[in-house]
């Protein structure tokens, strides 16, 4: 249909579903748009792996589409799927053909991420892109909803049943047997209209005289006739091609060379022809016929045949199996055929040569996957694979098995022990094994880190920083970057600065761009927190350079750079080029790379949307950012559900602040620490709009806050802590005492360029400003924020 988004083939196994796609799509037929196919099998529920196959198919007619995306998806961070995909549909909404994406075998993709991207695909469907899924079951997706609007076409068994006019046109016709009408009515009956069962009647009876009591005999339920179908095949193919069949089946994949070295045979690329000839369940998986797969019914049937039959060459399969894919350079397939065949120690050879492929691509998932299946006993005496059990739980926020694992490897470390019969220590990798007591260290400084527990956050990168060798940049770069964000949590902006900066460079040095550009971005937060947006501007602007030397696609963190830089000119009052940067952001691969950037993309957009004046606007957005937050090693010192207070009380909703205020248990009364500050402001703000009397109480606040931010040198708080300060004494209606607290402020704000701290504050700081001017206090400074109030949205009219 022209309006339907999605075509849904859905019967059960063997019903033709992927022969009638492929006819469909097949048909010299000009009305038939371009058709992008994916054959998908159980390996494909890795959302990455999942995506870039989709891309794939569709680069196969829409060359380019997707490169950016493609970029992202092999990024060290991994991306948000919906940044993905909208960088994709952009580029195909911008295409003049139209594209059918064809996703068969549906029903293996069992992963909750994939379906959730599949549904986020079909909300944002371009007209461009049509999508046919072709499934043994209903795929999890909001198929009531597409089928309300007219939305959905749908093909089921029902439909794709033979009748018995189509079973006698494909058994007498196409597979030339002689059968009475009578004897077809009979096979389709019993099979009801199954094609797969009746190509496999078909294929039985093929050269047999006595069709009549073979049709008579035949009966049972679904599997048994398939089973006993699949035997009457097996049973009719000479001595080596059943044998071919049986011992391929543990292949996922099938290409004449994999074949060979399975079977210890030649001729697997002349075999795979013939079997494709002869419509043995085999399916090509590329043009050139190079790689093919087997029906996954079929392979069910032939692997079960194996287990019963010749239950003790399975392992040997695999292995063989695995040789050859480790030969050919597919590491991570020898990988899991090595665990296949319950050859752990291999398995584990190979992991410890992928760590640091796996560790810069940041793979950690599949190591994670990979590891969690060797038994322990191995993983006990091989600490280069405990260590990085435990590096990769932490990276992916699974903090409770880390120690443990950084336990079992420093084991090692220490001087053997005496008696002979403790297990020997395996080593695969010496290169890691160098690094690992440094490689420990840097890593339980994150755990402390992530734990809020900065002395020994302290202590461990210290610690690092004496193990690690001179040589191993990555290494003192990550220790060196860790110490900066503990200083950064615990106030110390300078010294925070300073260390984090020298990490950084030690980081670029080592090669890793991404992890050197989205550096740039913490060293900017801190510089911000300090008041300085001119020099924060230049360090964005020089990684900006330093992402543009690197070419296309744009590195992992590129995206975040404008948004920082969006952030910027929102301060500076400059609405226009603020939406702009936020747009480049999106351009670049909608919000790419680096995951914190996805909810801060949101929090930057909602406070532009406050700035012109659409504060529910800004609240799902910042409602967005807060589902989207992914915590990272910097300390969080916005947290967005300050944001939202923020704007309930600029918006006379103050008892929802209040309930925010309780839950997050603030009082004008607590002890204050840098982590907590950006809340403590925000409860000034609500004590400000509070009944008579908690200006005074905002007042007592606000003073112990501006004393703990001149001390810590963080101007931009200490700004916005004057201007709440001269905010109280106008409520309190003492206006030379407000001037006073916001002369200074304007004097501190002036040299970098703040306007929106002023402005945000609507009618009651012009009235202060106008004051100011007719006092003389920063003359040309007060007028250029009047009239940037003055064209300001949230404008009521001025009391002179």
């Amino acid at each position: 249909g022209a309006t339907s988004k999605l075509t849904l083939v859905s019967a059960p196994a063997g019903f033709g579903k992927t022969t009638l796609l492929a006819e469909w799509l097949g048909a010299a037929d000009a009305d038939v748009p371009l058709g992008a196919w994916l054959s998908l099998d159980h390996s494909d529920n890795h959302p990455p792996s999942f995506w870039t196959y989709v891309i794939a198919a569709l680069q196969t007619v829409a060359p380019g589409v997707g490169a950016r995306a493609l970029s992202l998806l092999e990024s060290p961070q991994p991306a948000m799927i919906e940044s993905v995909l909208a960088s994709v549909l952009n580029e195909l909404n911008g295409m003049s053909t139209d594209v059918v994406l064809v996703l068969d075998d549906y029903h293996v993709i069992d992963a909750h991420d994939i379906h959730t991207g599949m549904v986020f695909l079909l909300d944002h469907l371009p007209p461009q892109l049509h999508l046919v899924i072709g499934s043994r079951a209903d795929p999890p997706l909001p198929l009531a909803r597409l089928r309300a609007r007219g939305e959905l076409v749908e093909v089921r068994a029902a439909d794709l049943r033979f009748t018995t006019d189509e079973a006698a046109a494909h058994l007498n016709e196409v597979m030339d047997l002689h059968l009475e009408f009578r004897d077809v009515a009979a096979l389709e009956g019993r099979t009801e209209g199954w094609i797969a069962a009746l190509q496999l009647a078909g294929l039985s009876m093929q050269g047999r005289q006595d069709t009549a009591v073979f049709v008579a005999g035949f009966a049972g339920d679904d599997r048994y006739i398939v089973d006993y179908l699949v035997e009457e095949v097996l049973q009719r193919q000479t001595e080596g091609i059943r044998r071919f069949l049986l011992q391929t089946s543990i292949l996922d994949r099938l290409s004449g060379p994999l074949c060979d070295a399975v079977t210890g045979q030649n001729g697997g690329k002349a075999t795979l022809e013939a079997l494709d000839r002869a419509n043995l369940f085999v399916v090509p998986l590329d043009d050139r016929r190079r790689w093919y797969r087997y029906h996954h019914l079929f392979a069910d049937v032939l692997r079960t045949h194996l287990m019963a039959e010749q239950p003790e060459v399975i392992t040997d399969l695999h292995g063989r199996a695995s040789d050859w894919y480790e030969q050919n350079g597919e590491r991570s397939e020898a990988i899991r055929h090595a665990l296949a065949a319950e050859d752990f120690p291999r398995a584990a050879d190979l992991i410890e040569q992928a760590v640091p492929d796996l560790r810069r691509r940041r793979q950690e998932a599949t190591m994670l996957k990979w590891l969690a299946a060797l038994p322990n006993d191995l993983l006990s005496v091989r600490p280069v694979l405990s260590a990085f059990f435990g590096g990769a739980l932490l990276s992916t926020g699974q903090l409770e098995g880390v120690e443990a694992r950084l336990q079992a490897a420093e084991r090692w470390l220490e001087p053997p022990r005496a008696h002979a019969s403790a297990p020997a220590m395996v080593v695969v990798n010496e290169e890691e094994f160098r690094r690992l007591p440094g490689s420990i260290a840097v890593w339980r400084a994150g755990l402390a880190l992530v734990s809020d527990d900065l002395p020994n956050t302290r202590k461990y990168a210290q610690r690092a920083l004496d193990l690690v060798p001179e040589d191993d940049l990555l290494g003192r770069g990550g220790a060196a970057g860790l110490l900066g964000l503990a200083a950064w949590a615990s106030g110390d902006l300078e010294v925070a600065l300073r260390t984090y900066a020298a990490g950084m460079a030690d980081v670029l040095r080592a090669g890793h761009i991404s992890d050197a550009i989205t550096g740039a971005i913490t060293q900017a937060d801190i510089r911000i927190a300090q008041g300085r947006l001119r020099e924060a501007m230049r360090m964005y602007e020089h990684a900006l350079q330093l992402a543009a030397a690197q070419g296309e696609p744009a590195p992992r963190g590129t995206a975040d750079l404008y948004v920082g830089l969006s952030e910027l000119e929102r301060e500076h009052g400059d609405l226009l080029a603020a939406t702009q940067h936020l747009s480049t952001s999106t351009a670049l691969g909608e919000r790419t790379g680096f995951p914190p950037n996805a909810s801060r993309w949101s929090v930057a957009m909602a406070a532009i949307r406050d700035a012109q004046g659409d504060p529910d606007g800004a609240l799902d957005l910042l409602a967005e950012a807060e589902r989207l937050y992914v915590s990272d090693f910097s300390p969080n010192v916005r947290p967005v559900s300050a944001l939202k207070a923020r704007v309930w009380v600029a918006h006379g909703r103050a008892s929802e602040a209040l309930v925010w205020a309780r839950e997050r248990g603030l009082s004008a009364e607590d002890e204050l620490s840098y982590v907590r500050e950006f809340e403590h402001i925000t409860l000034a703000r609500m004590l400000l709009v509070q009944r008579s009397g908690a200006a005074e109480k905002a007042l007592g606040l606000l003073g112990r806050l501006l004393e703990a931010a001149e001390t810590g040198g963080r101007m931009g708080s200490t700004i916005e802590i004057l201007v709440l300060q001269a905010r109280a004494q106008q409520v309190r209606g003492d206006i030379p005492a407000a001037l006073v607290a916001l002369e200074r402020a304007l004097t501190l704000a002036e040299l970098e360029g703040y306007v929106r701290v002023f402005v945000d504050e609507g009618p009651p700081m012009a009235e202060l400003l106008e004051a100011a001017a007719k006092r003389r206090i920063a003359p040309d400074y007060t007028r250029q924020l009047l009239t940037a109030l003055g064209q300001g949205e949230r404008k009521t009219p001025v009391k002179k």
